[in-house]
Order: C-alpha cells, then structure tokens, then sequence
C-alpha cells in the first residue's frame, strides 16, 4: 500500500479521444468466469475490436458488496443480471459508429443468451480516485511487488502515483492457460492524470477486461473505517 500527502484537485478540460460506449442489455445470468467467453462473441459480432489496440471491454458484474470489492469467487457461480446492467465498451472516437453495429444482436456468451439494446456515450469523468477491476499479474508477485510494478508502469505513462491499494486477485480460465489479476485502486489522482488513466489503462488484456479503470467514490471512508 502506498500514501503520501494529498494534492489539492482543480477542474480541468481536456478533449477526450477515447470513451465508454455503454450499451443497454437484457441477460439473465452469466458464470463468473465469463471473460473469456465475452471477448470472443464481442470480438465475433466486431471483426475489427480485436485488432483495434486502443479498445477494451469491460467486465460484466452483478450485485456486489463491500464497496464493489466482493463478488461470488468460484469460477461455475452464476452472477443474476438487473435490467440496469449494462455492457461497456472502451473505444476511440472513430470506432463508436461502427460499434453501433452490436445494438439488436442476440449473442451467446457461455452458453446464456446476451441480447444488446441500445447505446449512448459516456465521458471520462476526472475524479480523483480510479478502480481497475482487473490487472493482469504475475502470480510468483506477493501484493508489495505487484504494487511497485504497477507504479513503474504509472510513471512510463507520466503518471504519479501518490496513493495505490491492491485488492483482491483472481484466476480465469482460458483455453492457453490461466489468467491471473489483482484489482487496483488509485487515489488522489490530478484531474488530467485521472482522465489520462483512463484512457491509457494499465498493462495488456483490454480486450478481456484487464487494465481499465473506473471513477470510484472517494476512498477515505474505506481507510479511515
């Protein structure tokens, strides 16, 4: 865990090339380890997504507790789905006319039916602390190495990091082997590092979720509790 003094934050706008299309959907469930399955309807329905390397795909996740940090751990789970979950993709500005494709397609993912509504754009919003989900990390790493990779790879990107806090790790199954992540959570960001985060991501594996951040709330209630 890494903390040092806190940055005062100012408004800032900055032209973003990069945004969440967020699509409305209509599935039941999913199985836990659905990453796999997911990238590869996306990336079917999408010819061009996985050769595009600047997007990503967001993972679906049902109801959750303890501030998103919980979720159902074995791999056959099923998560429930609301009418207000929603699939997420991350693309440039010159992708989102042709993602619009994906609006009506009934898709199979792991065996569930995955009906996609409609879309609208959603912005970056520049907010002091970030989330990721999903890093892709070594698994040989305990939390205080993963951690110091993981602000090397923020500073090559011109990011600093003044306040990181590793959370829990997870294993998925893919057909070459096994995937193993760590969630992140990056605090006390400046507004142009925030947006800047979240348009670069972290790491490799966007196309299966890995390495994109979200806005979070603020995380002194989870610290000083």
């Amino acid at each position: 865990m890494l903390w040092q003094e806190e940055t005062s934050q100012k408004e800032v706008l900055i032209p973003q090339m990069i945004v969440d299309l967020v699509f409305d959907l209509d599935c039941r469930c999913l199985p836990v380890d659905h990453v796999y399955a997911l990238s590869q309807a996306i990336s079917k329905a999408l010819p061009w997504f996985e050769q595009e390397s600047q997007a990503g795909l967001l993972m679906i996740h049902g109801a959750q507790s303890g501030h998103g940090w919980h979720r159902p751990d074995k791999p056959d789970e099923l998560l429930y789905l609301s009418r207000r979950t929603k699939l997420t993709l991350r693309l440039p500005q010159h992708c989102l006319a042709n993602a619009q494709a994906l609006s009506g397609m009934m898709l199979e993912v792991a065996g569930y039916p995955f009906k996609i509504g409609r879309a609208k754009q959603k912005p970056f919003l520049p907010m002091p602390v970030l989330f990721a989900r999903q890093i892709l990390a070594n698994h040989e790493q305990d939390e205080e190495a993963f951690l110091e990779t993981a602000i090397a790879q923020l500073q090559a990107q011109g990011i600093a990091c003044r306040k990181a806090l590793c959370g829990k790790s997870h294993r998925f199954k893919l057909p070459e082997g096994e995937l193993f992540t760590r969630s992140l959570m990056i605090a006390d960001m400046k507004p142009e590092e925030s947006l800047s985060l979240q348009e670069q991501g972290l790491g490799d594996g966007k196309k299966m979720g890995c390495g994109l951040f979200v806005a979070h709330k603020d995380i002194k209630p989870i610290v000083n509790g």
